[in-house]
């Protein structure tokens, strides 16, 4: 007895991790093939209007909720390590550490996390309600290929706003920390915004930049596979979307530990040892 349990436990466990396998195959083909098509869109009218039209819906729209979730992630940064700074008698320097923190790590973050919450469930409710409703069908029919119409566009929008929305993240989030440490603190603002310029470099921006490319095209590529492959009904649809804000957090949270570590190295083999204070 205990040996069919071992054996059935056993199965099942080698199935789940094959149909895993098989799903990341499956939508790296995907994503592949979508991406395939952007050096001929790039040259198409046609398609520079259907990116214009997502860039709208993906970036405009996304832009105030990015900035006052950025605003306000600096001032509590700043409420929270000001104490500390202070009675070490660094209160001046608050601003290195905390215009560091949201531009090289939660800027990035935060602006991916808004984008998946925001833009990921519409993309993915929107392609599986035309998935559930045979609309996939209809464009096939029609000699079109689904996945450069309505993929191919809202991947490259995810991939180029993102880090345009980082910048406004990364903005708001260095006037709320001034705001506090300055307006509310007392601090100085001259010495708040030249150690911010002295220790604070442009690879920390570039760096943060960067990583946001990886974060959006992941979003669009994620909600939009989630889109194609929904299950039949409302509820499959939900269940779609519900997955790709999970499955998109967990990758941007992935891939910002990878690659932190990546250009981190990078960094250290060809600047050295960076010090903070």
């Amino acid at each position: 007895m205990p040996a069919r349990v071992f054996s059935s436990l056993f199965e099942r466990l080698g199935a789940l991790i094959i149909a895993r396998i098989s799903g990341f195959g499956r939508f790296a083909v995907f994503s592949l093939y979508a991406a395939s098509f952007i050096p001929a869109d790039l040259l198409s009218r046609r398609a520079w209007g259907r990116l214009l039209q997502q860039s709208l819906q993906i970036g405009t729209r996304s832009v105030p909720v990015v900035m006052i979730t950025g605003m306000f992630v600096g001032m509590v940064l700043a409420v929270q390590a000001y104490r500390q700074f202070e009675s070490a008698g660094l209160g001046d320097r608050l601003g290195v550490i905390v215009n560091l923190t949201v531009i090289s790590e939660l800027g990035p973050v935060l602006a991916g996390v808004m984008l998946a919450g925001r833009v990921g469930g519409a993309l993915t409710a929107e392609i599986g309600t035309m998935n559930i409703t045979e609309q996939l069908i209809a464009l096939r029919s029609m000699g079109t290929d689904p996945i450069r119409f309505l993929v191919t566009p809202r991947f490259l929008a995810c991939l180029v706003l993102t880090p345009l929305l980082t910048c406004y993240a990364n903005l708001l989030g260095s006037f709320g920390a001034w705001l506090i440490t300055v307006k509310v603190y007392g601090q100085d603002s001259g010495p708040y915004w030249e150690y911010t310029r002295q220790f604070v470099e442009l690879w920390d921006l570039n760096s943060g930049l960067f990583k946001s490319m990886f974060f959006g095209g992941s979003i669009g590529l994620i909600s939009c596979y989630r889109g194609f492959h929904c299950r039949r009904g409302a509820e499959g649809v939900g269940e779609a979307c519900t997955g790709a804000f999970v499955a998109s957090f967990i990758v941007i949270l992935v891939l910002d530990f990878f690659l932190n570590i990546v250009m981190n190295g990078v960094y250290e083999l060809r600047y050295g040892f960076k010090p903070i204070i």
